[in-house]
């Protein structure tokens, strides 16, 4: 049975090292008869800057954001597939906002019950994957810990590929050709 991968491109750059990575990585997938979808985070459509913690998703019986704009249809996929990529570049040691945007509005899809002490969500069993460059070499592991504790937490299996020294926009394959051999494994691995 082919995997369903939702890959989101967190890089407000359409020929960046980000965007290279994600080709890289839906190139590999495709190659073993994934189904795979990307979306451009930083060109979807949002009512609200992130999560604007209502809590009104925490209410209703859906896993679902009362939020009515282009991040609720990605969080509805997310609970569709059987793999979620988040791709970044490192942006002062974290994920970058296009992508925060839609990560911090995850929260609508656990389901707490504090007086039990228990969490429910469609995300548990899944597999996160975050792809991650940065020009220099400092910083991606505390771009990595929220993604690597949400899927801890969350029951999920993760899968990272950080790519240091990476260079400017767009030089990741001439300055890190390791990078895209360590990518397509991990795309094939998961397959």
């Amino acid at each position: 049975m082919s995997k369903k991968i939702l890959i989101l491109n967190g890089s407000p750059k359409k020929d960046g090292n980000t965007s290279i990575m994600v080709d890289w990585f839906s190139d590999a997938a495709r190659s073993k008869d994934a189904e795979v979808e990307i979306v451009h985070t930083a060109f979807l459509k949002y009512k609200t800057l992130g999560c604007i913690s209502c809590r009104k998703c925490q209410k209703i019986e859906k896993y679902e954001c009362c939020i009515d704009d282009d991040a609720k249809l990605v969080l509805a996929k997310m609970a569709q597939v059987d793999v979620i990529v988040f791709a970044t570049p490192l942006y002062f040691f974290g994920a970058s906002a296009q992508l925060k945007l839609v990560f911090d509005r995850m929260f609508s899809l656990y389901k707490w019950d504090n007086d039990a002490g228990t969490m429910k969500t469609p995300l548990k069993g899944k597999t996160l994957v975050l792809l991650a460059s940065a020009f220099e070499d400092i910083g991606l592991d505390a771009l990595e810990k929220p993604f690597a504790l949400t899927a801890e937490y969350t029951g999920m299996k993760f899968e990272s590929v950080l790519v240091a020294n990476a260079g400017t926009s767009g030089e990741i394959a001439k300055k890190r050709p390791d990078a895209r051999e360590n990518i397509e494994a991990l795309a094939m691995k998961i397959c």
